[in-house]
């Protein structure tokens, strides 16, 4: 457990569909006060929940690395799996989880929330609806000041425990969020700077992607800005949605002179795709990102970072077909 599994259990007491039963990580301070936070128990192990009949699922924040080795244990032991994005640090384990889920049958629901935040959900049902018409362009910041917050010792500010960097970190949510309103991906290319942050990752970077259906985006993710900001237009040929954190949503028809305020409340994406994860445990049917979406999402990341070293233009299928 790290500062996100916090996040994701302050999610969870809001909710009625879920109960945090037990919890388990390596420091005996840390899960001491985490069950002492959550009311719940400390388990001595891993393996002592997944031996724990009244536990369902398991709400994984193991660094990507060990998404493998750890979803693997609880499928096998019979337990749902949520984990946080993104699946893994390759290709190949993401593949990996994806044939473990299919083996298993157990529940993989992979920790995507931006999607579901109702600015982006209006947009969607817009384009569904035909009020876009083609979609041509889309481009789209994330940004965030690390400065004086790194902390070298953890992995998720190192390139083997995240390669790419910002681009890995931050920036896939809003290659997930591009993809799911423009369409799949089908090249990248990028370039990556490290300008203020200490370490061996880049904290700039740069993706221009080449949709399937023939669309353009531009995603820039930023970890050396003066602060946080968020900003995504998506441009068809009958109307634009511009959205940025301090503006809102706006919608620009064909004809007309100037945008229109779109009015949306802001709503818990957490906690909705952790209650989707107990509907799919209880109810049935599939998470909206399982681990096959969330492979090719990372394809994309992984496509950035050989495009960034090689300064070429780099197919999705090249990263998806490599063995």
């Amino acid at each position: 457990m790290g500062w996100w599994s916090d996040v994701l259990a302050d999610a969870i007491q809001k909710s009625n569909e879920i109960e945090i039963v037990s919890c388990f990580t390596r420091s005996n301070d840390k899960k001491a006060a985490f069950a002492d936070k959550y009311g719940c128990k400390q388990a001595a192990s891993y393996e002592e929940i997944l031996a724990d009949p009244s536990i369902e699922g398991v709400i994984n924040t193991t660094p990507n690395h060990v998404h493998v080795e750890t979803t693997r244990e609880a499928a096998e032991a019979g337990k749902h799996i949520f984990l946080d994005k993104p699946i893994a640090n390759s290709i190949a384990d993401g593949k990996e989880i994806a044939r473990i889920q299919k083996d298993s049958g157990v529940v993989i629901a992979i920790g995507y929330q931006r999607r579901r935040e109702n600015q982006f959900q209006w947009v969607k049902k817009e384009i569904n609806e035909g009020r876009f018409g083609k979609l041509v362009q889309a481009e789209a910041n994330i940004s965030r000041d690390r400065e004086g917050q790194f902390d070298l010792s953890s992995w998720r500010y190192t390139a083997e425990g995240m390669p790419g960097g910002v681009m890995l970190q931050i920036g896939i949510h809003y290659v997930d969020v591009l993809e799911f309103l423009m369409g799949p991906v089908k090249a990248v290319s990028a370039r990556t700077a490290q300008l203020v942050l200490p370490g061996d990752n880049p904290d700039v970077a740069n993706l221009l992607m080449e949709h399937e259906n023939g669309a353009q985006s531009i995603l820039s993710a930023s970890y050396a800005s003066a602060s946080e900001y968020y900003l995504m237009n998506i441009y068809g040929k009958e109307s634009t949605a511009y959205f940025d954190l301090f503006e809102g949503l706006r919608c620009l028809r064909r004809g007309e002179k100037k945008p229109e305020k779109v009015s949306f409340e802001k709503n818990d994406t957490i906690r909705e795709e952790l209650e989707e994860f107990a509907s799919c445990i209880r109810n049935g049917g599939e998470p909206e990102v399982g681990p096959m979406r969330a492979t090719e999402s990372l394809a994309v990341i992984m496509a950035g970072i050989k495009s960034a070293a090689e300064g070429r233009r780099v197919e999705i299928a090249e990263i998806m077909d490599a063995k």
